[in-house]
């Protein structure tokens, strides 16, 4: 996978860097199977119909992969391709479980090539990349990601080309240091995938215009300033002197927003 640099022949794709993709598997009729419609909220909550996430909506039409459950921590898979997938900006991995002759997504791991085994286990011994086991069978100062707490559910680590790296470890519990910086204390339960995830590039492409992030489904941000006093603190052309706060008055620049026994 390499970037390409466009030629400056419209104002809209003269700085615009893009990954080449036609290395990537195409959708097929087994591919599709695998996918489902999906319906877009515009950022609308589902029980009060107001907006909870804003500035969302638009965007192309997009479908759900069928990925394998997090709770089946017991399979052994064969990677038969890596696809792209709208809703994250990770590859998928393509896999058949070779025990229940099932087909299923994965993310995808970086450098790890179609034909590969990929097998999970609570007691693995023999380590390679993109194998998935509990942090006690890992040594210490591996790369991880897909980080899944007791809950079964991956939690950290998932976005395309990060990693986490276990610096400490004990009989029950471990630290992990996540793409932030920030140090981490999980049990040594908990589950983890051997390696990068995909798409190690994707922070260096540049979309060149605003329309392709409209057809990503994000919708533009207005500045507080720009709007009337009804509207923001900041409307009337100035915000009047005051720190700079959402459109509800809280502060937005150095207010602690993570709760000290969650840190």
């Amino acid at each position: 996978m390499k970037l390409i640099k466009y030629k400056p022949t419209s104002p809209g794709i003269r700085h615009k860097i893009a990954l080449q993709k036609n290395l990537l598997c195409k959708n097929n009729r087994l591919v599709k199977s695998l996918l489902k419609g999906s319906k877009k909220t515009g950022g609308r909550s589902t029980n009060t119909g107001r907006i909870t996430s804003w500035h969302r909506g638009g965007g192309t039409k997009t479908a759900l992969r069928s990925y394998i459950q997090t709770k089946e921590k017991d399979y052994s898979l064969i990677s038969l391709g890596v696809f792209y997938d709208p809703n994250k900006s990770a590859f998928n991995s393509l896999n058949f479980d070779i025990f229940k002759k099932e087909f299923s997504f994965t993310t995808a791991v970086s450098s790890v090539t179609p034909g590969s085994l990929l097998i999970s286990n609570k007691n693995l011994n023999d380590l390679k990349l993109g194998f998935r086991t509990s942090i006690k069978n890992i040594p210490t100062g591996s790369i991880i990601h897909n980080i899944s707490l007791n809950d079964d559910k991956i939690s950290f680590v998932r976005s395309a080309g990060t990693f986490g790296q276990i610096i400490q470890k004990d009989l029950n519990k471990s630290r992990v240091r996540l793409p932030s910086g920030k140090v981490k204390e999980i049990s040594t339960e908990s589950f983890a995938t051997l390696g990068v995830v995909s798409n190690t590039l994707n922070k260096s492409t540049v979309y060149g215009k605003a329309g392709v992030s409209r057809l990503l489904g994000r919708r533009s941000v207005v500045r507080g300033v720009a709007m009337n006093p009804v509207d923001h603190p900041h409307g009337g052309r100035t915000n009047g002197g005051r720190p700079s706060c959402t459109p509800w008055g809280k502060p937005t620049k150095g207010k602690p927003t993570v709760k000290k026994s969650k840190l």
